[in-house]
């Protein structure tokens, strides 16, 4: 998609100063900061897995929690079996690779969620992922660096906070992405041949555009450069490496 070089272009550090002092690594921008979320839970999983549908259920229901971003990742692995999913993408099925080499496990499976960039367990188990909010929680999550979102005409614009008081220096990778809110398909044929599925917060595509170094940051970009017919949403990541924690994040709805 175009947009993703035009933001390229359109990162900005911002300046320490400010007309108003800001509480602790709070990023600047209008209006008052929403409650930062509390887990990022990104659900691989495929049209063609018989497995699949209680997980994808459960993403349902928790993307309906405001204080979680959570996200469907259709992978491509499965296309074999029957039945190409129309949603799927090999960079998703690549971005699970690689948190299996982060991890250093190998597991990968669908359905699979992971919590916060570092736990992954099965996607159709809710008590398992809430389990994995709260042990993740000391050292990942997006309410560790602020991600603020807003749109003014037609610009949207995005800031990061700075480093947590306290904390080491680091950097992380900025992720953005465009999301779908909803899609049904009819399956007809393969493991889950015959049903009718629904899928939630379905990532069409997510892109490393920058590094962030501790310093709080701005991004503005043309609405009319993301406008597409399937695209809703719009989501930020803060990402330790490419795989590591996540520690920051947003998903905002579009005009």
């Amino acid at each position: 998609m175009r947009f993703f070089g035009i933001v390229l272009a359109l990162l900005t550090p911002l300046a320490a100063a400010s007309a108003e002092p800001l509480a602790a690594n709070e990023p600047p921008g209008p209006g008052q900061p929403m409650v930062a979320p509390r887990a990022v839970v990104e659900l691989f999983t495929s049209q063609g897995c018989s497995s699949c549908p209680p997980a994808d259920a459960v993403l349902k229901k928790l993307a309906e929690d405001p204080s979680i971003i959570a996200l469907s990742l259709p992978v491509d692995y499965w296309n074999y079996l029957g039945w190409k999913d129309t949603f799927a993408s090999p960079r998703n099925s690549e971005r699970q690779r690689n948190y299996a080499r982060a991890r250093g496990d190998g597991a990968i499976y669908t359905p699979q969620a992971i919590i916060n960039g570092e736990v992954h367990v099965n996607g159709a188990s809710e008590a398992g992922i809430e389990k994995a909010i709260k042990t993740t929680a000391a050292t990942a999550g997006p309410q560790h660096i602020p991600v603020r979102f807003w749109q003014e005409r037609n610009t949207l614009n995005f800031a990061l906070g700075g480093e947590e008081p306290g904390h080491a220096p680091r950097e992380a990778t900025i992720w953005l992405g465009v999301v779908q809110s909803s899609g049904t398909v009819d399956i007809k044929q393969g493991e889950n041949q015959g049903k009718k599925l629904t899928y939630t917060n379905i990532v069409r595509e997510l892109t490393p555009i920058g590094i962030w170094k501790g310093q709080p940051m701005q991004v503005q970009l043309p609405r009319a450069a993301l406008m597409q017919a399937e695209v809703q949403k719009i989501v930020v990541l803060l990402q330790e490496d490419r795989s590591g924690p996540i520690i920051g994040g947003t998903l905002a709805g579009l005009w």
